[in-house]
């Protein structure tokens, strides 16, 4: 009986065994490519409308970012003389994002916009957070030169961005760039290269350098900011101030390589005509950028404002009118407030206004004012002058809906006519034209506009 029992035992321990060893293999999983991968239980949560996977111990994580725009504007009081602007509506924004935290350190993401049926790469980066205080980046995305272009599209003031933001910040172009924060103070510089935004711009990148070998630019873009009270939740100040030099690029056309061009629309993205535009300019060695800005908040208060200024230095010689430095620049300051008790957000990270806190379970109004200047005026380089005067009001719904409402008077001078150079309308010889005399003898383009947005964040 004794010897019966014992080979039960021993024939049950390596079953028991293979037993294990099999819930063992049928646990692993393999993927696409072989190999074996380890694996966390996510929970997936809606965190204030968004879609948010995460795993027990927090170390992965993986959202969706997506945003739709829709725009609608009139204008009226445009001058006889002077070419009408069509009233219209448009998709301002057709975002889709996929952001990811693969590791603590780790960070990635992939952000496309569909707007209007055309396709344009936004951000797709790779981030490292590992060391303390710093945080490196590296792909296509914003650099840190204007704090009003960095805010995020959702938590803009106003529907757009200022004329001086949109005519020299620069946006998304593919570079690397490193940020150190430390207390109230948080710096960023990068190295820069190129757009990568659509196919237009990618067959420009490509043409001149396979025609003509050409290498691709850079950029050196620093940014400095100093942040008191930045511990603070109800009120606090906000200094910064950034340089970025500025080789020409290959995202050119290669009839356009080495010329830089400054333009701006005016105050909504349906009314398409650029009257601020000076043109391509010619022979440029590089662009000088610097910028400094002023903003704070108190409570439902806040303030914004920054000057941008170029250096545009030209190297040529066969043209005696276009040797001297180019030099440009604009600024702008709005001020807003929570009528109904609503708190003003600034987020210290990123140093920049976020999303307020609304007063009312319906949600909170925000009255907003703001001022902006853009001059593209100097030497032989007329490119015209404006200003705008915008009042506008934002219904905070809730977390993810928002809506916009905007009154504009535009009033630009008598060179903001979209050409870019004095000279046009001279003849051969050099002598103005009577076109010319005519055009510099008038007033510019002026005009009113009232411009309604809907926004869903989610």
């Amino acid at each position: 009986m004794k010897t019966k029992l014992l080979s039960v035992i021993a024939l049950s321990i390596p079953l028991g065994l293979f037993a294990q060893q099999e819930e063992k293999e049928l646990d692993v999983r393999y993927n696409q490519y072989g190999v074996e991968v380890s694996r966390q239980k996510l929970q997936a949560e809606a965190r204030d409308g968004i879609l948010v996977f995460e795993s027990k111990n927090q170390d992965y994580k993986l959202w969706f970012d997506t945003r739709a725009q829709l725009d609608a504007a009139a204008f009226w009081g445009v001058k006889d003389g002077y070419d009408e602007i069509g009233n219209g509506a448009r998709v301002r924004r057709a975002r889709f994002a996929i952001k990811v935290q693969v590791t603590p350190s780790w960070y990635g993401e992939v952000d496309v916009n569909f707007a209007n049926g055309n396709f344009e790469l936004k951000d797709a980066i790779v981030g490292f957070t590992g060391l303390n205080r710093w945080t490196f980046r590296g792909g296509n995305f914003k650099e840190g030169f204007s704090m009003e272009s960095t805010t995020s599209s959702r938590y803009l003031a106003l529907m757009e961005r200022p004329m001086v933001v949109s005519a020299f910040a620069p946006s998304r172009h593919l570079g690397v760039e490193a940020e150190y924060a430390y207390g109230q103070w948080r710096s960023t510089f990068g190295v820069f290269l190129q757009e990568v935004e659509d196919s237009e711009t990618a067959t420009n990148v490509d043409d001149n350098n396979k025609d003509f070998g050409r290498n691709q630019g850079y950029s050196y873009t620093y940014k400095i900011n100093y942040m008191p009270q930045n511990a603070a939740r109800t009120m606090g100040l906000h200094f910064g101030a950034a340089i970025s030099y500025r080789t020409p690029k290959t995202d050119a056309s290669t009839s356009n390589y080495g010329t830089s061009r400054f333009d701006s629309r005016s105050g909504t993205s349906i009314n398409r005509k650029k009257y601020i535009d000076t043109d391509r300019i010619k022979d440029v060695s590089h662009d000088l950028l610097y910028g400094f800005e002023l903003a704070g908040y108190k409570k439902g208060f806040r303030f914004q404002s920054e000057f941008i200024g170029n250096k545009t230095k030209v190297k040529s010689y066969t043209d005696e009118d276009n040797r001297r430095d180019k030099h440009f620049k604009g600024w702008y300051a709005y001020a807003g407030y929570m009528l109904f008790g609503g708190q003003q957000r600034y987020n210290n990270l990123e140093g920049e206004f976020t999303q307020p806190d609304r007063g009312r379970k319906w949600g909170d109004l925000e009255l907003l004012f703001r001022y902006d200047y853009l001059n593209l005026n100097s030497q032989n380089i007329m490119g015209g002058s404006g200003e705008n005067y915008t009042v506008g009001l934002n219904y905070w719904v809730n977390n993810n809906v928002k809506f916009v409402l905007n009154y504009q008077y535009t009033n630009n001078d008598r060179y903001a006519n979209g050409r870019g150079r004095i000279n046009v309308g001279h003849d051969a010889d050099g002598n103005p034209t009577a076109d010319y005399k005519k055009m510099v003898g008038s007033a510019g383009v002026s005009y009113h506009m009232l411009a309604l947005r809907m926004e869903i964040n989610f």
